[in-house]
């Protein structure tokens, strides 16, 4: 039998920053207007940035809510304005202007006025909601709801995976009854990326990968990925400038084919006095406008790959390493950070440097 990623106390360890509390979504009035705090700097635990299409640009943060800045003054939003949770895992727009915070108790939606939170309008059984709708709006659930959510824009919609085998075994293998401590269901979402023909992609701990088509579901297991001796989840999933696509915790990139095989395409020429066992362990990346891939990793700085060479950026904070969590790209191509403990970096064309509003 395959195998597969199971039990690991530092596996565990590592959830820290994912989910850790179950979903509340009951609630979906508007509160009142939110007018946010003014302060001068953001907390140093920022996991996430966002610019949205005013140009404001939204900060993440791992406790301390949401954090607006325009280019002069920066405002706090948390749970007293209206936000169902102060940690932020993920921020997104949709095409009217409206903002989603990821949050470990649920979705908030700003509408510019107020927050309010998203309410499971459709609980749906596995053969109606799931859907593939180009405005919809896809949010992972909470760490051991083993679900997904997708936004219509009207509903909300509550979507389990198809039963595999492998977790299936798993689940029986490991009963809650009998490890009521094992919060973690083997069908959790790490990552949700949308390639270029619009299929959907989700990154999981011990199942892999797996494509939805808007029909049908296919599930590349760990092993097939280089991940069945690696204890991390598939946190990132990037579609390069060949349509191939490049899962987190390897060196490989993969051809996925229309008989849903998968093959492990180019091993980058990495020599091992160019990375560690930490490149492998890269937490975001994204491609830019080039082609070009960029790979945040938790403590091995920031990689640039354009087909041919690599080049690494270190990030530190004075002589130590800082933890990333994520990269992205503002609308004005800038590259930002988001790290655990050492605040919000932004790349100079150079070197990524910290972020003073």
């Amino acid at each position: 039998m395959t195998k597969y990623c199971v039990y690991n106390p530092i596996y565990f360890l590592l959830l820290v920053f994912t989910y850790c509390t179950a979903q509340n979504v009951s609630s979906d009035k508007h509160t009142l207007t939110s007018k946010g705090n003014n302060v001068s700097q953001t907390h140093d635990s920022i996991l996430v940035v966002h610019q949205d299409s005013k140009h404001n640009l939204w900060f993440g943060s791992n406790g301390f809510g949401v954090y607006r800045y325009d280019g002069k003054i920066m405002l706090q939003f948390t749970t007293k304005d209206g936000l169902c949770d102060n940690h932020i895992w993920k921020i997104q727009e949709d095409k009217a202007g409206n903002i989603y915070f990821t949050t470990i108790s649920g979705i908030s939606k700003y509408d510019g006025t107020s927050f309010k939170t998203l309410r499971i309008t459709k609980n749906d059984h596995i053969n109606n909601g799931w859907k593939l709708h180009p405005d919809d709006l896809w949010f992972q659930g909470a760490q051991d709801s083993g679900v997904v959510y997708r936004y219509d824009g009207r509903s909300l919609h509550r979507l389990e995976f198809p039963k595999t085998k492998v977790a299936e075994e798993f689940i029986t293998q490991y009963p809650r009854s009998q490890f009521p401590n094992m919060k973690f269901n083997p069908y959790d979402v790490y990552s949700i990326f949308k390639d270029s023909k619009g299929n959907m992609w989700f990154g999981t701990g011990m199942l892999g990968v797996c494509r939805y088509d808007g029909k049908s579901f296919t599930w590349i297991p760990n092993n097939k990925i280089g991940m069945d001796k690696i204890a991390f989840c598939v946190r990132s999933i990037i579609e390069d400038k060949d349509g191939k696509l490049w899962f987190s915790n390897t060196k490989h990139r993969y051809a996925v084919y229309m008989n849903d095989s998968l093959k492990a395409e180019k091993e980058i020429g990495f020599s091992k006095d160019q990375y560690d066992e930490d490149y492998t362990y890269f937490m975001s990346g994204f491609k830019d406008t080039n082609g070009d891939l960029w790979m945040a990793t938790f403590s091995a700085g920031v990689w640039h790959y354009n087909g041919k060479t690599i080049k690494n950026y270190p990030i530190k904070n004075g002589d130590t390493n800082v933890t990333l969590f994520s990269i992205y790209k503002d609308r004005l191509g800038t590259l930002w950070l988001g790290t655990h403990t050492a605040g919000v970096y932004k790349f100079n064309g150079k070197a990524f440097e910290k972020f003073k509003p």
